[in-house]
């Protein structure tokens, strides 16, 4: 097989692509779509079906379309289109000519339903909501048939129609199919196909009155569009004969519904209704909040799209829902950023050193490799002077066993710089350490001693005279708990969020080299993680918020799993 040829199929709606390709079921073509609503962010679950439609559209030669599900202008916003259309862009893929909307097809949805009420196939009921609801039934109760089910073909149309017109409030009537109240599928007992809606479309403005609902749309977008394949969550699995129905009964081009399990991520909500609490409700800043799951806000905090298009991949295609472990998407990211992130020294809790036996006013420049995983990226010079910051939690006045770091008395290594030895610690009044003196070895130059003398501690650190000033934000998982709905009773999801989700950290000394980063760089702060420059920055405060620690579960997990 040559490389430009599709490997054999990795998942079970490969082999159904693949099955229709051998036998020409849509004439050798693949049609796919993401149908997003816009009346919210992507978030990561979002991620996977687009990196499954716009995948398979790309491995088999064929094509997807982006169509926005706009058909309830009361929740929809022209703002979520292009914060969707930028996500999918972010995330490496392209539709090409191929932006489509339901509203595109709002007339011809209608003829489509008008149809269906000439063939004594759908009604106009006037039930109210709540009575619609009391003549479901329930899964083990047949529901009962409206008293308006048996309107004339003349009425209803006459009735739709006026609907159309305005003629009506909202609530007054619905467009319902007719198909069978006594059905174990809840779904297929006369289903809603239209309601009443006074409300401003963001793209058709007041020409319209009523308006589709998904389960009607939803197939003959499809069909109207030539998809072959509409791949869905599993929550549509029971619509499907509903899907079918009205492709039948409407008898137009069919393509194939197939249901694939949705993500489910441990430590993370991802319904929307839920997220929008959490905006609408002040507990995060917005739907780009870096704690938030949406694709702006993990692109804020300094996701890469390649880590998460291979987070989609790893996780892969089922058709049983599960619980995917967050750790498994924080150590795409590691794996991605360690191959491509600058390293850089900062220093987020800075405690002052000053090397007693260095010339006053030297600097030199030390020489810094810039990513040990990649040497095309070459080295940095870093400025050294007398005066130095490192953290404060890498000296102890009274070191504990196995404490390799700074103390009184010992040596250690400066990273690229040379080997100091602390002699003095400086206290204020109440006791706390603001100072520490040392001395440093000028045989040492980077960091090697010529004797061969061993040291066991390396500090990163940042030179006072050059450091930046910079705001850190130290960002840890929303929620407390893998399930954050296994809440006390009486409360909900709200009840497990994370108090120390965000730490805000200011007076941090960075390299002079981050000040020319841009917003959306990303870095490994040595030592503490993987860190990208926030949009928040200014000229005088850069924002640097951590993407991910260095600590990774996962690869732990991963060796553990490959021995046993």
């Amino acid at each position: 097989m040559s490389d430009t040829e599709p490997k054999g199929p990795t998942n079970f709606i490969e082999e159904i692509i693949e099955e229709d390709l051998r036998t020409g079921k849509y004439g050798g073509r693949v049609h796919t779509r993401f149908p997003p609503e816009p009346n919210g962010y992507l978030h990561i679950g979002h991620a996977k079906s687009i990196c499954l439609n716009f995948g398979l559209a790309e491995k088999y030669g064929g094509k997807c379309n982006l169509r926005f599900d706009d058909t309830n202008p009361t929740k929809e916003e022209e703002e979520y289109v292009q914060a969707i259309k930028e996500d999918v862009r972010w995330l490496g893929f392209d539709w090409g000519e191929r932006e489509f909307y339901a509203s595109d097809y709002f007339e011809q949805l209608y003829e489509f339903a008008v149809k269906l009420i000439k063939k004594g196939k759908a009604y106009v009921d006037s039930l109210s909501a709540e009575e619609i609801r009391q003549y479901r039934g329930t899964l083990t109760e047949p529901g009962k048939e409206s008293p308006y089910r048996n309107r004339s073909v003349e009425e209803n149309l006459d009735l739709f129609e006026r609907m159309r017109a305005g003629e009506f409030p909202d609530g007054a009537h619905v467009l319902r199919a007719k198909i069978d109240m006594s059905s174990g599928n809840l779904n297929m007992r006369d289903p809603v196909m239209y309601r009443i809606l006074h409300a401003t479309h963001h793209r058709t403005g007041d020409k319209w009155c009523i308006y589709p609902m998904y389960d009607f749309a939803h197939g003959q977008c499809d069909s109207i569009e030539g998809i072959t394949h509409s791949i869905c969550t599993l929550e549509f699995e029971d619509h499907r004969p509903l899907y079918d129905w009205f492709l039948d009964e409407l008898e137009i081009y069919h393509p194939q519904q197939i249901e694939f399990a949705r993500l489910n991520l441990s430590y993370t909500v991802l319904s929307k209704r839920k997220l929008l609490r959490l905006v609408n409700e002040g507990y995060v800043s917005g739907w780009d909040d870096p704690r938030m799951p949406t694709l702006s806000g993990l692109r804020r905090r300094g996701y890469t799209p390649e880590a998460i298009r291979d987070f989609a991949d790893r996780i892969g295609v089922a058709k049983n829902n599960s619980v995917v472990d967050v750790a498994l998407l924080e150590h795409c990211l590691r794996e991605d950023l360690n191959r491509r992130a600058q390293r850089v020294m900062a220093v987020l809790r800075p405690l002052k050193v000053v090397i007693t036996n260095y010339p006053e006013g030297q600097v030199e420049e030390m020489e810094a490799v810039n990513n040990p995983e990649d040497a095309s990226m070459g080295t940095r010079k870093v400025p050294f002077s007398r005066v130095v910051y490192i953290e404060r939690d890498d000296f102890r006045e009274d070191p504990p066993k196995k404490f390799y770091r700074l103390a009184p008395g010992r040596e250690v290594r400066l990273m690229h710089a040379y080997l100091i030895t602390c002699t003095d610690v400086i206290k204020d009044e109440n006791g706390e350490i603001v100072e520490l003196h040392c001395t440093y070895d000028p045989e040492t130059r980077g960091g090697s001693a010529p004797d061969g003398r061993k040291v066991k501690g390396t500090l990163h650190w940042v030179s006072a005279a050059h450091a930046l000033d910079a705001e850190v934000r130290l960002y840890d998982r929303l929620f407390l708990k893998p399930d954050p709905d296994d809440a006390p009773e009486g409360q909900d999801f709200l009840a497990n969020l994370n108090p120390n989700s965000l730490e805000v950290l200011t007076g941090c000394k960075v390299e002079p080299f981050l000040a020319s980063a841009q917003p959306g760089d990303r870095f490994q702060f040595l030592r503490h993680g993987y860190f990208c420059k926030d949009p928040d920055s200014t000229d005088e405060m850069p924002v640097f918020n951590r993407a991910v620690a260095l600590r990774d579960s996962w690869a732990k997990i991963e060796r553990k799993q490959a021995s046993s």
